[in-house]
């Protein structure tokens, strides 16, 4: 059955890139509603943005959409991971500025309050994405693939410099909460060069150790270190699995990132979509229900930094 929550939950928190500070609010909505974004703060034209691949636009460093007259929301996509991660097909996202906000870098503080509020089933089947055949995008020397399996499975590999980074690699089956207990509390990460170079270009100002891992040659600056060892990989399969929720429900099909980031998992959606023979929605049976992300979880899955 299609979810949603049981009752709105409320969010403050800091704008990574406008460094200012941010309300939200998560409302439960009706079956087939979807996921949408309501900017607050603008009342002059349409402010109501779908959570949807097609309303992607090119954007640095986080999931920007916008709508047909120009209304924008950007860094969804921690908020989507959680939504995914948490079974919740249908809400309403109230937002009064351009930013959702980035709390601690991760998807734990959204997923938290999720469950403590709790779920609502509604009187509607689930519907999910199957993948029938290969798709493919590439971009220098980073792919991104999406091929059939019976659930959703996340395979990611990253490499870096840095030796604090390096290379790693993780492969997760995404059912039975696997999302809650594994990746939601695995922050965003960067080097120190790279918040340097984003704060002399206007960007990242509301980023901080408080929101985000920063790596240093084989160092990591954070005075609490990493909540994993592999914490870097983690988070980009958090990224993935909410960029992948922007095809508008649970996908059932193998998921693998080779240095991958935002802009590439949308191209592969967006080349997804433009083969029909290389889908199929489908009405999800009680057995198929069952490996969704999000069935079964609990608030004891969350892993204690949560």
């Amino acid at each position: 059955m299609q979810t949603t929550l049981k009752s709105s939950v409320g969010f403050t928190g800091i704008g990574l890139h406008s460094g200012r500070p941010v309300r939200m609010v998560v409302h439960p909505a009706s079956a087939e509603y979807g996921i949408w974004f309501r900017r607050t703060d603008i009342t002059d034209r349409d402010n109501l943005i779908p959570a949807r691949w097609d309303a992607v636009l090119p954007s640095q460093l986080c999931t920007l959409l916008a709508n047909g007259d120009g209304a924008e929301v950007s860094t969804v996509e921690h908020l989507m991971a959680a939504l995914a991660g948490c079974g919740i097909h249908n809400a309403l996202v109230e937002v009064d500025g351009p930013e959702i906000p980035i709390m601690d870098g991760s998807a734990a503080p959204f997923v938290a309050a999720f469950l403590a509020r709790g779920l609502q089933r509604l009187g509607a089947p689930a519907r999910a994405l199957r993948i029938l055949s290969p798709v493919e995008v590439r971009q220098g020397a980073a792919w991104a693939r999406l091929s059939p399996a019976d659930t959703l499975e996340i395979d990611f590999h990253i490499k870096f410099d840095d030796s604090a980074i390096g290379q790693q690699e993780k492969w997760l089956n995404m059912a039975n909460g696997a999302f809650v207990r594994e990746l939601c509390d695995s922050r965003t990460f960067c080097r120190q060069r790279d918040v340097d170079a984003m704060r002399a270009g206007g960007l990242a100002r509301g980023g901080s150790l408080a929101n985000a891992v920063v790596f240093e040659g084989d160092k990591v600056v954070n005075p609490g270190g990493l909540r994993h060892k592999d914490e870097p990989v983690r988070h980009k399969m958090l990224d993935a699995l909410g960029d992948l929720a922007l095809s508008g429900a649970p996908v059932l099909g193998r998921y693998e990132g080779h240095r991958a980031g935002h802009a590439l998992t949308n191209r592969l959606l967006r080349a997804l979509f433009a083969r029909p023979e290389a889908y199929r929605m489908e009405v999800c049976d009680a057995e198929m229900a069952a490996r969704l992300p999000g069935i079964g979880v609990a608030r004891s899955d969350l892993p204690a930094a949560a």
